[in-house]
Order: structure tokens, then sequence, then C-alpha cells
């Protein structure tokens, strides 16, 4: 006899969880139990304690304000090769993983992106599909579009990220983006 034991969720997954319950109505004699979405304080120290998992030393921003700084290597969204993009785009080289960010909002996406980030490296994940959404309004870019490729030349995803690229129609087009993690090193730490 087999016994279940439940998966404790974490944040992000509460939070989603949350998200999509309240777009549904419960059934005869059932409630949702509303929690309290965190506020962005809470959020960035999640986002820095996911950050501290990682097989490298979490590097700490001096920077407060949401000023991007300078990266200090190569930057990594440099667009990802041209055969490999074809080989994705027409599924001869699969998306290992997908994260879809759109309909959260900047500190929640970039909590479940850096944690999804994080797993899928710590997993060895090479290409990934993070989707973002083209924007609420007509002929805008979206705020999350808009976002990304920012918050991956910053640390701690600039040691996870190699390669950045806008998806084919196929995958979500202007409101997708393929990307591509470095390696993880084989060594000890």
């Amino acid at each position: 006899m087999t016994s279940h034991t439940p998966k404790r969720l974490s944040m992000e997954d509460r939070i989603l969880w949350n998200r999509v319950a309240r777009t549904t109505e419960p059934l005869k004699g059932k409630f949702l139990e509303e929690t309290a979405e965190p506020d962005d304080d809470t959020m960035a120290e999640l986002s820095r304690l996911v950050a501290q998992d990682t097989s490298r030393p979490a590097a700490t921003s001096s920077s407060s304000g949401r000023a991007s700084p300078a990266p200090v290597k190569a930057h990594p969204t440099r667009p990802i090769d041209k055969p490999t993009h074809t080989k994705i785009a027409r599924g001869r080289l699969v998306l290992e993983g997908r994260v879809d960010l759109h309909g959260l909002t900047q500190s929640e996406a970039h909590s479940l992106l850096l944690s999804f980030l994080n797993r899928a490296h710590a997993e060895g994940m090479r290409h990934v599909l993070v989707i973002t959404g083209k924007g609420a309004s007509f002929g805008s870019d979206g705020v999350l579009r808009r976002a990304l490729p920012r918050w991956l030349a910053t640390p701690p995803f600039s040691g996870l990220v190699s390669g950045i690229d806008e998806a084919s129609r196929r995958h979500g087009g202007g409101g997708a983006f393929y990307i591509r993690l470095k390696r993880r090193h084989r060594s000890g730490m």
C-alpha cells in the first residue's frame, strides 16, 4: 500500500494557483480559501533567496532602484544562432521546458522566471520557452516583453542564460522567447 504525501507548494506555485482558482466558480458547499499575495518586498526577498540556491554564489546588486546595472561580462541576451533557432522553430530541437508569465505582475513574473530558470539549469536543460504575451493594448510592446531582456542581462539571470531570441509563430511569435541556458559545470561546487 502506497501512502500519498501531499507536496508542499512553493510561493510561486501558490500565487499561480490562487490566480487560477479565482477565475472559477467553487462547487456547491465549497468555498475558495483566499490567501493574500505577497507584497513587492516579500517577492524581492523570495527572489534573493532563490538566487542564493544556485550553484554559483549569489551576486548582490547595489542598486535598490529598478535601474539596470551594466553587465560585467558579455551581454547574455545575444541572439541564439540561426541554425539552432531554425531547428527549434521546426521542432527538430526540443524545447525542454516552458513557463507562461503573461497575466502576472512584474514582481510575480520576475520571481517565477528566476525560479523556473534555476530549476531548468539545475536539471541540465538547454533550451526553454518563456511566454510573456504581446501586451494588453493594440500597438504596444508588453511590459513583460520589454522587461525580459533587461532582467536576463542582470545577475542572477546572467549566470544562467547564454542567449535569447523571439520565438517562431509556431511557439507564440512576438509573445514568446526561446532562451538558451548555459551548460552546467561538472565541478564539485
